[in-house]
């Protein structure tokens, strides 16, 4: 190996290499392509979802329902997505996300029919349930391919590239909703309608996608893919997977604080002192933030000036800096109301109010933050394997203990717990996330992964 390959994290010891086909079929099935349909998929469809939840309570005046809603699906794809690497691997990725993606039009429907029927709150929490399902399929299959198709030195550039197209999304549909509700005091119909068709677009895509089998990377290794087993022996793997690297249970703390923070910012912030438009703004540059800082994170952790291992103690250190700037920050509005406070009065702030200068400016830190976090996440799993059939397990266990994290937080929010508990709450978790990775980083991010090391 010589030193190039030792600096970029590729061994090449073991490795077969093949010919990339020409032209527009050696285009589409390149893995920048590939991952670029695979963000689309995640733009039409999480990518509005995203937008929709920005809104606070799910665009509607009583967030109630959606803080039902949203304890039923990080309830349900907690458990769904803890199996679902195992039902990636049996029926393909393609497969699992097209299944993935049809649970996203459900729920968006799901809040139409409730600005048209007000009673229609329990469809809602039971759309909710089956995204959950969906979801975790969707996620496992996105996070196992994303993953899996750029060689080593190039994954902090394709987890990027993927999030900033899928948050692109948000940005969309964000945008979308601050032009139709501007003078609004509640999200209309045409919003819901415009995001269930785009919704609805982005199911179809999965199945134009090239087989993962057949995807032959930029260096000419193909992308690694296990025949399919028997549901027995895959279900036999999953805990062999534990077994085999026990050291990824350091992650689990990181992995659920990955999205409780999502109910103190979309809810308790967004959601509970800005007005309809104000609210749909701050989405809108919230995702934009996200794109920002996935670039940036992205090219961090892609240095070619730095080791790997180095560049995984840089992007542990830039969110570490991260989580104090926006939470001392936070604090200080946090503590200038209550649920109690805010019941008493209707005045909510608006884009032309002064004190609506500094806390947009907080809104795009937490999108920054948000970004810097998932890419960083992703990342060091990504430098734990090559794999696609165990990065599915990876990203399986990402993901449901994630989903674990915010049905917690969005059930607190339903039992109307205190909104300084809510922000403390995710300030300690966010830290103590980084603190139980450290060791985990020390240990078992190395300047290469070994091949012959990737098979479960």
């Amino acid at each position: 190996m010589n030193d190039q390959e030792k600096h970029d994290g590729t061994d090449t010891s073991s490795q077969v290499y093949y010919e990339r086909p020409k032209g527009l079929r050696g285009l589409y099935s390149h893995p920048l392509t590939q991952v670029t349909i695979l963000g689309l998929v995640c733009f039409m469809c999480p990518g509005l979802f995203n937008a929709l939840t920005g809104l606070g309570g799910g665009g509607q005046v009583d967030p109630i329902t959606n803080d039902h809603a949203n304890v039923a699906l990080n309830a349900t794809f907690s458990v769904a997505a803890f199996f679902a690497g195992s039902v990636n691997n049996m029926l393909g990725a393609r497969l699992t996300l097209f299944i993935g993606s049809c649970g996203y039009a459900l729920y968006i429907g799901s809040y139409l029919a409730l600005n048209i029927h007000p009673n229609a709150g329990g469809f809602v929490v039971g759309a909710g349930a089956i995204l959950g399902i969906c979801a975790g399929l969707l996620w496992t299959a996105q996070g196992s391919l994303m993953l899996a198709y750029p060689t080593e030195i190039q994954k902090g550039r394709f987890i990027s590239i993927f999030w900033a197209i899928f948050n692109l999304g948000g940005v969309v549909g964000a945008s979308v909703s601050l032009g139709t509700n501007y003078n609004s005091k509640a999200v209309g119909n045409g919003t819901y309608i415009g995001f269930l068709v785009l919704t609805l677009c982005g199911t179809i895509l999965p199945l134009v996608m090239v087989d993962p089998k057949n995807v032959i990377r930029s260096d000419g290794t193909k992308v690694t893919v296990s025949k399919q087993p028997s549901w027995r022996t895959e279900l036999m793997r999953l805990p062999r997977a534990f077994r085999k690297d026990p050291m990824i249970i350091l992650l689990f703390p990181m992995f659920l604080a990955s999205n409780w923070f999502y109910t103190w910012q979309f809810t308790d912030y967004n959601g509970a002192i800005f007005n309809i438009r104000a609210r749909a703004l701050n989405n809108v540059v919230y995702w934009l933030a996200q794109i920002v800082g996935s670039i940036l994170v992205g090219l961090v952790l892609d240095s070619k000036r730095l080791r790997r291992r180095i560049r995984a103690f840089t992007g542990w250190g830039i969110l570490f800096a991260l989580i104090w700037v926006v939470h001392i920050w936070g604090y200080f509005y946090q503590r200038q109301y209550t649920r109690e406070s805010l019941s008493q009065t209707d005045i909510r702030i608006d884009i032309l109010d002064a004190p609506y200068g500094g806390r947009i400016m907080l809104y795009i830190m937490c999108g920054i933050l948000d970004a810097t976090w998932q890419v960083t996440t992703y990342w060091i799993m990504g430098a734990m394997s090559n794999d696609a059939s165990t990065l599915a397990y990876l990203t399986g266990f990402y993901k449901s203990i994630q989903s674990a994290g915010a049905a917690g937080a969005w059930a607190a929010d339903s039992r109307k717990e205190p909104y300084m508990n809510l922000f403390v709450s995710t300030w300690v978790l966010l830290l103590a996330g980084l603190f139980f990775a450290l060791p985990m980083i020390y240990w078992r991010v190395t300047d290469q992964t070994d091949t012959l090391d990737d098979n479960t």
